[in-house]
Formats: C-alpha cells, structure tokens, sequence
C-alpha cells in the first residue's frame, strides 16, 4: 500500500441507525478521490450494511474491511445492568479474514438474539470463543480502557488493555489513539501510547467518522437530535464535535504527526485484511423426498394430483393444461429449482394443514401453474391470462421468489416448523430498513429546530408527491 496514505478504521454508515450519515457510493468516491487503498465500515452493533459495503468497494476498487464497534458488556452479557451507560463498553472489531469474518457474525448474532440489554452485547468470554481472524481496537471514549483513563484510573485501564491483548494476542490487538480536539481524548492520549508499549502492543489512528464532509456536521446533529428526541437548543444533549468526517490522508498525518506509528500501522492493518465473499451461488438445502424418489419425481407427481385437484376431470382431457404444466416443469428442473418449490410448497402445506390462513399469492409466483397445482397461490394463471416467464425466465436464470402471506398471530409457527425441518443453519430471517422520506423528514427536522408544527408541514405539502 502508499506509504503516504492512510485507511481509516474507525467509520460508520447509515446503517449506525441515526447515528452515522455516510453512504456507501459517496464513501467510495471519496476513498478513491483520496487514493486511499482501502477502508473499513464499523456500525454500532450491527453488520446491516456489510454485504452493501463489500460490493461498493469491490466495484470501486477499494479493499473492503469489514469490522464492527462492538458492545463489550462489563461482565457477562447476560447480565442486565442499571442503565444503558453502565451496559456495555465500545470496542473495535476488523475482520482480518475469512474466518474471522465468520466469527464476527457469530460474535454480532450472538449479541442481537442473546445480549440484548440497551445494546446489542458480547462479554470478553464469548470474544475469546471466536477471535481467531480478529483484530481488535482498543476503541473510543466509551471503551473500557479510555474510560478507566478519564476516571484516572490508569492500572485499571492497563489491566483492560492486558485482557484484550491476551484474548486476541499481541499482534492483534492495538491502542486506538482519536483527537477531535477534546480534552478527554488529550487525556487518553497521553496515557495510551505508554500502554502500548507497557504491553507490547501497536497504537493506530482512527477519526471515528460519523459523517463524509466537515459541512454535514450541522446535518448530522440536527439527524442526532431526531434519533435521540432532543431538541437543538437544548443544552443537555448528546453532541459531536465537528471533526468526525473522513479526513484524507494528509489530514490525518497532520493530525498525528507525533504518531507515525499509529499511521503506518492502519496500512498495515489494511494489507491483513483480506476477506472474500462468494456470491451468485445457491445455497438452497434439498428437500428430503421419500426413498426410492427423485424429487423431479416427486414433485411432477404432487403437480399432477394438485392440477386434478384443481380442475377435476378437464385436468385429464385439457392438453393446453397439460402441456403449461409439463413446460413449467421442464424450465425448473433445467433451471435447478425443484428442491425450492418443493420446500415453499411443504411450509405451506403445514400451515394449512393447521389452520393457519396463507394469503392466496401475489406477484409474479401468481403466473406459475405449478403453484396453482401445488395451493402455493390460489389464482388460476390460465384464467388470468398470466405469464410464467415473469417468474421463471429460462433464458435469464436468476432465482424465483415467491411472496408468501401469513397470519402474523401465527407466523411462528411456521418459522419454526421450518427451522426444526432444515436446520437453524438454514433459515434466516431478512431485516428491511425504512427510509426517512423527504416530507416525514422535512416535518422531523422542524420539530427538533423548534419551529410550530403548522409551519413545517406546510412546508412538507409543498413536495410533491
């Protein structure tokens, strides 16, 4: 990597819910305005915008970095503490790896379904159950050890720090030097770099970057005030100072001139890091078929008897049925999807099955006769002049995706039926994000500035819809 760049470590996206304001297609551009060989992404808690980030940079050129700023809870992290303060501790973590991206997304699942207290928590325990392919910062002014500095306790915050560089070793672990001209962090960074060399440990510089550009810093406070229900005004507020944009590389070497090793190290650190996501392949689980079947077999029988089903005896004497039916089939078999139909038909069938109401399909799943024949939808393609290329092209293979309703009282049920039939392995649950829109926004952003509610929504009414 240049010897004169810089990569930063330390930086969140909008995927910091209301916290961060950086997006991934402007974060490239500037990356690569700045020559910056690489960068990393560390959401508060989460790795929503992992899968976004590492194809943004793939495209622009730039190594994607994965991490996290991890909760670190004081004890275990099911242990409940008094308030979100005394709750969990930052703590800066990099994937240097494949499977230290993997633990990684152990580590964060594990805190979302397990740790949940105000935050998202791990404990150092589980950090040293999956840190192999980890790098660890020693984080900002909430971590453990900066904490234990500004309550003037420096054994404290040495012992801390001894505890990260056992769990992850020494050449893994590194003291995160930040200075957005707070005193607090003038603190901190008198005391670290002896740390470091106490424990036989690197420092680095980071930015803690919250937002792209010195100029989004009024922006982004008025969007802290809306996360957090605070008013601009008021006094008693959580607040950022200025400086937490992404600085180029010569700004960050101004920055920490009398540092060069906190410099060189992130560029060290950014040729560790090496991760490679694979995708375009399928990872469907097969659908276990009585023995002696094939499931081409199986599912072309099911497809028969439901088309009987369906349509009585015309099903027998109808060729125009018959022949919809046999092409459909042959598009997926030839297309590698039978174990997917068949396994949306089988979660289906078991709701049914127990009176749990499935809505009667919508999309282009509405165009298939198998799901007709199968109850997967219970719209008739043919009556409706419906097409199946819309939902499954043979000459553009690209997934099926079949819009399944369920009653939310007992969706559930089914969720589980299938974790229990494929395996936890195998089933995921897919977040979406809501958006801030533009007259919600406009609305929000009065209200945190104090103005009468009548005048920010008149405002609002003026965009179009």
């Amino acid at each position: 990597m240049p010897r004169d760049s810089f990569v930063h470590l330390h930086l969140h996206t909008e995927y910091s819910l209301l916290d961060g304001a950086v997006r991934m297609k402007e974060l490239m551009k500037k990356a690569v305005e700045f020559g910056m060989p690489a960068v990393a992404v560390t959401d508060h808690g989460n790795l929503f915008g992992a899968i976004e980030f590492y194809q943004e940079a793939t495209r622009a050129g730039i190594k994607p970095i994965i991490g996290c700023e991890a909760y670190i809870a004081p004890r275990s992290h099911k242990e409940k503490a008094n308030s979100m303060r005394e709750a969990a501790y930052h703590f800066t973590l990099l994937a240097q790896s494949d499977t230290g991206y993997r633990n990684l997304v152990k580590l964060i699942s594990t805190a979302h379904l397990d740790g949940f207290h105000y935050r998202p928590r791990i404990d150092k325990e589980l950090l040293a159950q999956y840190s192999e392919g980890l790098i660890g910062l020693s984080g900002c002014l909430a971590s453990e050890v900066n904490s234990a500095i500004q309550s003037n306790n420096v054994d404290k915050a040495r012992r801390a720090a001894a505890e990260y560089r056992d769990i992850l070793g020494a050449e893994n672990f590194f003291m995160e030097l930040h200075d957005h001209g707070m005193e607090e962090q003038h603190q901190c960074n008198r005391v670290l770099p002896q740390i470091a060399k106490d424990l036989g440990v690197g420092l680095v510089a980071a930015n803690d970057v919250h937002f792209l550009r010195r100029t989004d810093h009024d922006a982004h406070d008025v969007m802290l005030c809306i996360g957090t229900g605070k008013m601009v005004q008021d006094e008693n507020r959580m607040r950022y100072a200025p400086e937490l944009y992404f600085k180029s590389p010569a700004e960050m070497r101004e920055l920490f001139k009398d540092f060069p090793e906190a410099i060189s190290n992130t560029l060290a650190i950014g040729e560790r890091c090496n991760i490679s996501i694979e995708f375009g392949k399928s990872k469907y689980p097969e659908y276990p078929v009585p023995e002696g079947e094939t499931r081409e077999g199986y599912l072309r029988d099911l497809c028969y008897k439901g088309l009987e089903d369906r349509y009585g005896k015309r099903a027998k004497i109808d060729n125009q049925l018959r022949e919809r039916l046999d092409y459909e089939l042959g598009v997926l078999e030839k297309t590698g999807f039978v174990s997917y139909i068949l396994i949306v038909w089988d979660f289906i069938h078991f709701a049914k099955g127990r009176g749990i109401p499935v809505g009667p399909g919508r999309g282009s799943a509405a165009g298939s006769l198998i799901a007709y024949a199968l109850g997967i939808t219970d719209i008739d393609p043919l009556q409706f002049g419906l097409i199946f290329e819309r939902f499954l092209n043979p000459d553009r293979v690209s997934p099926p995706d079949i819009d399944v309703d369920f009653c939310e009282a007992r969706r559930g049920e089914v969720l589980e039926y299938v974790r229990q039939k494929y395996g936890e392995r195998r089933v995921a649950q897919i977040i979406t994000f809501g958006k801030l829109k533009a007259k919600s926004v406009v609305r929000d952003v009065g209200r945190v500035m104090g103005l009468p509610y009548a005048a920010a929504d008149r405002i609002a009414r003026m965009i179009p819809n």
